[in-house]
């Protein structure tokens, strides 16, 4: 069943589709990045680093003005923001 209240669901569909036609492998559309190299956590600065870079996804894909904006981004967590889907201990 559709959800009608999803109004970006053709959009989402078209960037899926954009990024399934750069690899040879997807048929249709690819969701997920193709590579990904894992990194070791060593020092708080690569941590602080690394979690930027993925709290910053929504904003750079355009889909929120900022992280916290993001419903399923745990900058809410970190921005001390009340609407948390989970409890994760930012400590």
């Amino acid at each position: 069943e559709e959800n009608v209240q999803e109004s970006r669901r053709e959009w989402m569909l078209l960037m899926m589709e954009r990024a399934g036609k750069k690899n040879s492998n997807v048929k249709h559309r690819q969701f997920w990045q193709q590579d990904n190299h894992p990194i070791e956590i060593w020092s708080l600065k690569v941590f602080e680093q690394k979690l930027n870079y993925i709290h910053q996804n929504p904003v750079e894909s355009g889909f929120v003005t900022d992280p916290i904006g993001w419903k399923y981004s745990s900058a809410r967590n970190y921005g001390n923001n009340d609407q948390t889907l989970l409890e994760i201990d930012v400590n």
